[in-house]
């Protein structure tokens, strides 16, 4: 059993929001958040993104993703359910779209990213047990999904394949801008990198190699205590002058 995976999304059952849609009163425009590890167990699953998908009936849809990826299989789903939807999709990754989660962005019709943003590549993974023959069909099957990867990433970036595969095996960390540079993004929306960040950092990321200290690392702690007694001298100076 690929035991990243399993951290994954063990680690992050419950961090998440799950996945939920809306859209207002005479909007063309549906809005589907994804929320959560990509799992049929743990998270959000493929059957759950196309029940969502099947009660769209707006020419538009906003896919909001916010997600540390998870099991690839259910992420190639996904992304079929959104080839085979008539609607144009835009995906707007508000915090966090890595691993399979990025499948879900290259069935999109435009991609932006939130300032703080980031966007990670690597190689597939997935649970699998059984004997030598299953983990032998299963490591080739992988080899292929990764083929579709690269030519996905490839088509989108107009990158060379060596280069995508590269830094697919480096598990490769994109921030907003270097995103956009690579060509996986075609917009960056203007937050407050605080608040995309602080979203992404929802998740637990141990199981990934390379993942950035700006969502790993908690920030300090701000001591408000010098700040609460100087309004309370300022508080006391005022009754006094009084």
């Amino acid at each position: 059993m690929n035991r990243k995976l399993f951290a994954l999304a063990r680690d992050n059952s419950g961090a998440g929001t799950g996945i939920r849609s809306e859209v207002a009163d005479g909007s063309d425009t549906t809005t589907i958040y994804v929320y959560d590890v990509i799992d049929g167990f743990w998270g959000v699953s493929a059957s759950d993104f196309a029940r969502e998908l099947h009660a769209v009936t707006t020419p538009k849809v906003v896919l909001r993703i916010n997600s540390p990826g998870g099991d690839v299989f259910e992420g190639r789903a996904m992304m079929t359910a959104i080839a085979d939807h008539p609607a144009t999709f835009t995906a707007r990754i508000d915090g966090l779209a890595a691993s399979a989660a990025t499948a879900l962005t290259l069935a999109c019709d435009s991609i932006e990213i939130a300032e703080g943003g980031f966007y990670m590549i690597h190689q597939a993974w997935t649970f699998v047990m059984g004997n030598a023959d299953d983990l032998n069909a299963t490591a080739q099957l992988l080899g292929k999904i990764d083929d579709v990867l690269v030519e996905g990433y490839a088509e989108r970036t107009s990158k060379g394949e060596d280069e995508i595969r590269a830094w697919m095996k480096a598990e490769t960390w994109f921030n907003a801008q270097e995103a956009i540079d690579a060509g996986f993004v075609d917009s960056v929306i203007e937050v407050t990198a605080k608040k995309s960040k602080a979203q992404a950092r929802a998740f637990n990321l141990s199981a990934f190699t390379n993942a950035p200290k700006a969502l790993t690392e908690k920030e300090p702690e701000i001591d408000e205590a010098p700040r609460l007694r100087a309004l309370a001298r300022l508080g006391l100076y005022e009754r006094t002058a009084a």
